[in-house]
């Protein structure tokens, strides 16, 4: 499918249908993950005004034509499904499909030059269907993923080869054909160059990209700076023709009236994302300003809050969107880690959102979902999507730097990895990964004290030591309380900054201080959901036990696989059984318990809310689990964690000697 479309069997090609549809379709069936119905298909193959079925029987009956053998038919009808059975062929794209998904640094030289030799054109190369839009527009986002594909194969192979190696000046030139402004491919041809001694060359391609990015309005001082360095570095600050075009280059840019190049560079350094406006699949493209426009626009708002994100500004990504670059390049050109792209359409009184999370330099589908949702009120809708979606990203994209940092030695972290890596054993919930986390997050300080995020998450390691025992309690609560003054101090719009500081004043027995700063976090960002989930074990205890319940539900809304999930499972049962529904409150105990990491307070609810409601042989089980670990843990304990009113501590102490904690 890379270039023109071409089967064959036993290396001999096919005579295709002329039928473009015939072509379009079984390109679209060979990449469905799973069986289309038929009103689907129907509607992808676009204006029909007789009989749409009775034409995709006839596109069907061209494809079995080519396709099917004897014995072995390959386009599978269920009732209103059709599939096609393509597991024992070899498909290009799928085949680059797979390789994405795995780490691209990691493959063999060999294995990224057999992954580059696939790509001999476009995807579909020359395949339009008229009247046909949905197609249409599903080839231009194919085309623009493989492309994307493309150049992240080429990248790593680059990566892979020495500098001398014959191949990659070639590799390089077409790494910058694919990706003309990215940043990071200029800056690596350069200090190619200045490695292999062409100064001359590095001088003339520097004079050119600095043209070509001011035609585009980008920012090519930071190439010019790396060139300067390249040159001190690998040729002793010595340079050769060129520099003459270079300057002249330079001073025209600098001298024009009020032009003043943006700079993407964040400090301190964290994941940067771009959201690419979405594409409203219904509306005349020359239309702006509708709901497409609108929900990119309130996801960029929503994730600036958060503030542990940088997020590129709207202008610039609404700007590349009107030259009709697609989400991978813009991701480049605008230097960034992450990009979000998707589609919005209207079907009768459904609203549909594709919405898919990338990593720029792999061309890695990170996350992606389909939200279809009944138009009963489109604001509301939308603002529902759009809490989902900033939530997932947030949690995504910290979840990959997590795991990035894990896999990087510990004395070559910087500040923004040296706190992923404290998050990574923060949420393994026990008392050696607590001291760990400890460790990366007073690296992560120590390294950028202006880091907000890496104070909060030193606070939270001082809650979990008070809150489990694990250290003296005064000592720890003090500590936390410190450190979420350290986070509020450097930066008190961050929303983690005022949840560190809730918490760690709960500990100190304020629950009305704690309530205060838990809401200014959720004020700051709606959709922080670690903000709700500490509201709802605050009034879980001693609060209003249906606010506790409405916050849990939507925190587990906004992050529904949080690393937290358990804690705000249980905090939805302490909830319930203040209430008197203790039947229900048994059932979300033990989900919680159920949960990974889930602590030995949470198997605590499990057991106490089990042993209320006579479910003693559950309950008994839980406790034996309690006791593995703790063998004096009893019902004091959990108390003593905790910060019930009296009736809640006279529930939760009958509920205990029920099933042997009292």
């Amino acid at each position: 499918m890379l270039g023109p479309l071409t089967i064959s069997r036993d290396r001999v090609a096919l005579k295709l249908p002329s039928s473009r549809k015939v072509r379009a379709l079984v390109a679209y069936l060979a990449l469905a993950p799973r069986a289309l119905t038929r009103a689907h298909l129907c509607e992808l193959l676009g204006d029909i005004p007789n009989d749409p079925r009775g034409e995709l029987r006839w596109c069907l009956s061209k494809a079995r034509a080519v396709l099917d053998e004897p014995g072995r038919p390959r386009i599978e009808t269920s009732g209103d499904t059709v599939a096609l059975d393509l597991t024992d062929c070899f498909i290009d794209v799928v085949e680059i499909t797979h390789a994405m998904q795995t780490t691209l640094g990691a493959l063999e030289p060999e294995r990224l030059r057999a992954l580059s030799t696939h790509f001999v054109g476009d995807f579909l190369e020359g395949l339009e269907v008229d009247r046909s839009p949905a197609i249409n527009s599903w080839l231009v986002a194919q085309r623009r993923r493989f492309r994307a594909c493309h150049v992240a194969v080429i990248e790593h192979l680059v990566a892979s080869l020495t500098v001398e190696s014959d191949a990659i000046l070639g590799c390089l030139e077409k790494w910058l054909q694919l990706a003309p402004f990215d940043r990071r491919a200029h800056q690596t041809l350069l200090n190619t160059l200045a490695q292999r001694r062409q100064l001359r060359e590095g001088e003339e391609h520097l004079a050119a990209t600095a043209r070509a990015f001011e035609v585009e309005g980008l920012d090519w001082r930071p190439i010019r700076d790396n060139w300067r360095d390249a040159k001190s570095r690998y040729a002793g600050g010595s340079g050769s023709g060129g520099a003459g075009a270079v300057a002249a280059a330079s001073a025209s840019l600098t001298s024009m009236p009020g032009h003043e190049l943006p700079t993407t560079t964040p400090s301190p350094r964290r994941a940067s994302i771009a959201i690419m406006p979405f594409v409203d699949q219904l509306a005349d493209g020359a239309t702006h300003g509708g709901l497409a426009d609108g929900l990119a626009h309130d996801i960029i708002t929503r994730l600036a809050k958060l503030r542990s994100l940088f997020i590129i500004a709207q202008g610039s990504v609404f700007a590349l969107h009107e030259r009709s670059v697609g989400p991978q390049e813009a991701g480049r050109t605008l230097n960034v880690d992450f990009v979000v792209s998707g589609s919005l359409r209207r079907l009768g009184m459904r609203l549909v959102v594709n919405v898919e999370l990338a990593e720029t330099r792999t061309a890695r589908i990170v996350w992606a979902e389909v939200f279809d949702r009944t138009l009963d009120d489109t604001f509301l809708v939308l603002d529902e999507i759009g809490n989902r979606i900033v939530a997932s990203i947030a949690s995504e994209i910290e979840t990959v730097e997590r795991n990035r940092a894990v896999l990087k030695p510990p004395s070559s972290l910087d500040a923004w990895e040296a706190h992923h890596r404290g998050l990574w054993h923060m949420y393994r919930f026990n008392r050696a990964d607590n001291e760990r986390a400890r460790h990366f997050f007073e690296m992560a300080v120590r390294l950028d004290p202006t880091f907000a995020r890496a104070h909060a998450g030193l606070s939270f390691t001082h809650f979990q030591s008070a809150f489990q025992h694990w250290a003296p309690r005064e000592r720890e609560v003090d500590r936390a309380f410190g450190t979420a003054g350290q986070s509020l101090i450097v930066d008190d719009r961050d929303p983690a900054a005022h949840w560190a500081m809730g918490r760690a004043l709960w500990l100190r027995g304020l629950q009305e201080q704690s309530v205060v700063e838990l809401e200014t976090a959720v004020h700051l960002s709606p959709n922080f959901a670690l903000g709700h989930y500490t509201l709802a074990f605050v009034h879980s205890q001693s609060g209003d036990p249906l606010a506790a319940i409405g916050f849990s539900d939507h925190s587990r809304l906004l992050s529904p696989v949080d690393p937290l999930l358990f804690g705000m499972l249980g905090a939805r049962a302490m909830a319930l059984a203040r209430l008197g529904r203790l039947e229900e409150a048994a059932d979300w105990a033990v989900k919680a318990a159920t949960r990974p990491n889930a602590h030995v307070h949470i198997l605590a609810i499990a057991a106490i809310c089990l042993g209320l409601v006579g479910r003693l042989e559950e309950g008994h089980g839980y406790t034996a689990l309690i006791h593995r670990s703790l063998p004096q843990y009893r019902v004091d304990d959990f108390l003593a964690a905790f910060r019930f009113a009296a009736d809640g501590t006279a529930l939760f102490r009958t509920g205990a000697q029920r099933i042997g904690l009292g």
